[in-house]
């Protein structure tokens, strides 16, 4: 689909839909299709040579983009890491991590908490990384690396684009990091390139079949009077990205929960005015993630037989999941690490028609600013 081409009724739903570009933009920066761009992560390096552990520090979306990076550091590169938000972060005793790297995650590049924060950690002598959507933003100036992404403008308040192009280079962040730290060959990091580099044409050709089939779901789900959204491992941070898209966008309380978690106090408010959100990709290859998935059919299978509605996201092609569901959306085939990537683009959609389904202004939710420049 012709993005310059079709005219989209809001910010919001053209953001989602450039997508791909913002993904394959950000990717050509830092990356060619085999190897990481060396000169454009000497910083980066520089910042994480002799450090033990990083430090996440971010609010609002960009936090749940620092939690799924917390997974890719610790798993692919082997490096401890805490995350943060970045509003508690200087109250907190300075016993925390030791000789930390500090990354903070903005889109802006301007968040009073978040900058407050950054400001604190270069006083404790730790070495910061900002990952920004606007490489001359004070945080990108203020850091000692400046990684930034490549979005573009983004003038729905809700972070689409931005999240996912955040997502993308705390990838390749973790992928340079394994790299050098010897935890990867070269090989294994070109394998993991591919495929982030396939995201952003697969991503393109679901989209319009994601846009038809979550506006024919909203209709069933409109009513509904909360959510709960549900994801394993790396899954989880995207459930609660869904969960606060639906909350800013559609003014519906929503909560993000480690699927596991369900059965302890949460499933007391599942009905069917109240669904399940449920992540159940699945990567083959990756024995971790075939075990999660099995998990997650046992769950599934009990909240069906308990009446619960249930919406799920799949892998292309899975029938166990779809089967015990009311309604399934497919996502391309990818690693574990890249799902993600496909899987909350639909949960961004949801959010969309359920705010358009309520007559809502979702470029502009009430009480909410694109950048919170005041505490």
């Amino acid at each position: 689909m012709n993005v310059t081409t079709r005219n989209f009724p809001h910010a919001m739903l053209r953001e989602i839909f450039e997508q791909p570009s913002a993904i394959a933009e950000t990717l050509a920066a830092y990356a060619d299709q085999a190897t990481l761009r060396e000169d454009v992560f000497l910083a980066a390096r520089q910042a994480l040579v002799g450090r033990d552990s990083i430090l996440i520090a971010a609010s609002g979306s960009s936090r749940h983009a620092g939690l799924a990076g917390e997974i890719l550091f610790e798993d692919l590169a082997g490096i401890a890491v805490d995350v943060e938000y970045a509003s508690e972060y200087i109250y907190r005793s300075t016993q925390t991590l030791k000789n930390p790297c500090f990354v903070v995650i903005s889109q802006s590049g301007e968040t009073a908490d978040t900058s407050e924060a950054l400001r604190e950690a270069i006083a404790r002598g730790s070495s910061t990384i900002a990952i920004t959507n606007k490489p001359e933003s004070s945080m990108a100036k203020l850091a000692a690396c400046s990684l930034p992404t490549y979005a573009g403008v983004e003038r729905a308040v809700p972070a689409t684009k931005s999240f996912t192009t955040q997502l993308v280079v705390v990838s390749l962040l973790a992928l340079y990091a394994a790299r050098v730290r010897g935890r990867m060959t070269r090989a294994v990091v070109e394998s993991h390139l591919d495929h982030l580099f396939h995201v952003p044409e697969a991503m393109e050709a679901a989209l319009p079949r994601w846009e038809k089939q979550v506006s024919e779901t909203t209709t069933a789900l409109k009513d509904a009077e909360s959510f709960l959204f549900l994801g394993r491992g790396v899954h989880y941070p995207m459930a609660r990205e869904g969960a606060l898209k639906l909350k800013e966008s559609a003014y519906i309380q929503a909560e993000g929960y480690p699927t596991g978690e369900l059965k302890h106090g949460p499933n007391a408010l599942v009905s069917r005015n109240n669904p399940l959100v449920v992540l159940a990709t699945c990567d083959p290859s990756a024995p971790d993630s075939v075990l999660r998935y099995e998990k997650t059919v046992n769950l599934v299978r009990d909240m069906h037989k308990q009446g619960a509605q249930i919406l799920s996201v799949v892998t292309e092609g899975d029938t166990r999941v779809a089967e015990l569901s009311d309604h399934a959306i497919e996502v391309p085939r990818a690693a574990e690490y890249i799902s993600p990537l496909y899987e909350v683009v639909p949960l961004q959609l949801l959010a969309y028609f359920m705010a358009t389904a309520r007559g809502i202004d979702v470029d502009n939710p009430r009480n909410l600013v694109k950048a919170v420049v005041q505490e």
